[in-house]
């Protein structure tokens, strides 16, 4: 199932230049914000509330930052591709390059977490990874995520 309902082109950062896990979400928080209308406040406290949960860092050099707001019309997701990996205290202890922050509405309930486990069996899949660190424009990235997921077994 492609990611493009989720994910706009100008919702992909190419090379991110971040060198920790705070300083990653408040950039990915600036650009959502930018893009969804909300405060970037709003969505770094969220992500950061997240995290304090426990990392989303899924492994294998993927984070999934998440989380709910009041009044987001739809769910919107924003990938960034980072210049260089860095720590995310991830359940593997391997440093993130790949993340796909998911933001929800409040009242998202089971299409916020069938997103998320969309977004999991995407990035997740080896194939789809490779080929999102070997894009270096935004369009060759989202035309990755927008890929019918392959189908396994």
């Amino acid at each position: 199932m492609p990611l493009n309902d989720l994910v706009a082109p100008q919702a992909i950062i190419p090379a991110l230049k971040v060198n920790n896990k705070k300083q990653a979400l408040h950039e990915l928080a600036t650009r959502a914000a930018e893009l969804s209308g909300r405060s970037e406040r709003e969505i770094f406290d969220v992500l950061m509330q997240r995290e304090k949960l426990g990392s989303t860092g899924v492994g294998s050099g993927i984070a999934i930052p998440h989380g709910k707001l009041a009044k987001l019309e739809r769910l919107f997701g924003l990938f960034a591709r980072l210049d260089r990996a860095i720590d995310f205290e991830a359940l593997d202890g391997q440093p993130v390059d790949l993340i796909f922050v998911l933001l929800a509405p409040e009242g998202a309930g089971a299409d916020h977490l069938k997103a998320l486990a969309r977004v999991a069996r995407l990035l997740r899949d080896p194939d789809v990874a490779n080929k999102l660190r070997d894009a270096h424009a935004a369009e060759a990235i989202y035309a990755v995520l927008a890929l019918p997921s392959p189908v396994h077994g």
